[in-house]
């Protein structure tokens, strides 16, 4: 973990550039030195039905969710938060400078004991 998920109304789908926002997300995430770099995953949600508010614009939005593993502390799991928050309205400000759009963020800290997975690049990234 941590594995960041975009979805994305899908009339956005070429300015959005969620490549390169994956990019930024991924690297931030490994700079804080919290979280495991071949756990580190982005991915897009593309949605193609949808409607938001009155339907009467072309409205578009993007909810991105921070999911981590258990045991951070608030503290870390803030800052982390708000960091990315800020590099998410920094990608998209220019599109938002366009277009209806409609930003959120959650982070959600998974079950410590109802979390089951197998992974063996971590092997790939250990210093032994």
């Amino acid at each position: 973990m941590p594995h960041f998920y975009a979805e994305c109304t899908d009339n956005i789908r070429r300015e959005a550039d969620l490549p390169a926002l994956f990019d930024k997300v991924n690297h931030a995430l490994a700079e804080t030195g919290i979280f495991p770099l071949a756990g580190i995953r982005s991915r897009a949600i593309w949605l193609d039905t949808w409607q938001m508010a009155d339907g009467k614009q072309n409205y578009a939005f993007v909810h991105m969710t921070l999911k981590i593993g258990h045991g951070r502390s608030l503290e870390s799991r803030q800052q982390v938060g708000e960091m990315l928050f800020i590099l998410i309205k920094d990608h998209f400000a220019a599109l938002m400078a366009k277009r209806y759009l409609a930003l959120s963020f959650t982070m959600e800290e998974l079950d410590p004991v109802l979390n089951y997975k197998q992974n063996n690049v971590h092997a790939l990234f250990s210093k032994d």
